[in-house]
């Protein structure tokens, strides 16, 4: 059996922290926007995700993949923003038919469900996410690679 390499583990734990601590954030401004605010749900949603974007891209880039230099718009940052808009797509479906579902609960309840929503959505594409980082966007040359280069 061949054990996992520790720049795996590590990328993989890194990773992971990143998503915690951005699903965390989204997931205050969700209940804060949604709850406190009275702003829509699916709206609040949409906003909650989209400011978990941007640091979400820097501390996976920086932090988790080591990358330097200046971002590559068409290789790195587009792909980013569109699995990321693909999951927000998911997620504020997800929410928006949770807060209908749950539109007579209380409050209590509905801070639980509607950040639950939203973090079904993601821990279930967080596998694909991770793949496609690892393996696409910031993926490192190989030797092969190099020598094609």
């Amino acid at each position: 059996m061949r054990a996992i390499p520790h720049p795996l583990v590590q990328r993989l734990a890194r990773c992971l922290s990143v998503s915690v601590g951005t699903t965390l954030l989204s997931a205050a401004l969700l209940i804060a926007l949604s709850l406190g605010a009275g702003v829509p749900a699916g709206t609040s949603n949409v906003i909650a995700v989209c400011c978990g974007i941007v640091p979400s891209y820097f501390a996976n880039r920086h932090w988790v993949w080591g990358k330097t230099g200046r971002s590559d718009l068409l290789r790195e940052v587009a792909p980013f923003w569109i699995l990321s808009l693909a999951g927000l797509v998911a997620s504020t479906l997800a929410v928006s038919w949770v807060a209908s579902a749950t539109a007579g609960s209380t409050s209590t309840a509905r801070a639980v469900l509607l950040p639950l929503a939203n973090l079904s959505v993601f821990a279930a594409l967080w596998v694909v996410q991770f793949i496609v980082l690892d393996r696409v966007l910031f993926a490192r040359p190989t030797p092969e690679k190099e020598s094609v280069r």
